[in-house]
């Protein structure tokens, strides 16, 4: 696979994390940097059990865009837009919100220490740990990219 943030390795997502600039104009779409966290905040709020998702599955093509999504290299696309940005954001600075992103998936990792848990993806169905590590992987990819924190 092509080499995604490996957000098990939490000093070195850490380090990441802190080298986004507040104030940086990203290279594609209409966040900023602080709307960003706060919308990956969200979304592992989803899987760790701080709210609860809903699917409507299973659908026909649930397989495919699990196993197209999770199993390939295939990135995010640039662009994708799928929810409107808050008005407000919720925490006073970038670096809270850094810190509160990184107790989320501190609460992401004691949430599945249960055997056997599953958590709903909107477009993939059920997903255990392991398949959640790769989509936040890619997800948190996707997102240091579009300011310039990576690269590659």
């Amino acid at each position: 696979m092509n080499q995604f943030v490996d957000i098990t390795n939490r000093k070195v997502l850490y380090r990441l994390l802190l080298n986004l600039d507040a104030s940086a104009v990203p290279l594609w779409g209409k966040m900023k940097p602080q709307q960003m966290i706060e919308h990956l905040i969200n979304e592992v709020q989803y899987t760790n059990g701080v709210k609860i998702p809903t699917w409507d599955g299973p659908h026909e093509n649930t397989a495919a865009r699990k196993q197209a999504g999770i199993y390939t290299d295939a990135e995010i696309p640039r662009n994708i837009f799928l929810e409107d940005l808050p008005d407000t954001l919720t925490y006073p600075d970038l670096e809270t919100a850094i810190n509160q992103l990184m107790k989320e998936l501190d609460t992401f990792d004691r949430h599945f220490s249960t055997l056997n848990v599953k958590v709903i993806h909107g477009g993939f169905g059920p997903l255990d740990y392991n398949e959640w590590i790769i989509w936040h992987g890619k997800h948190f990819t996707h997102h240091l990219k579009q300011f310039g924190v990576i690269t590659w």
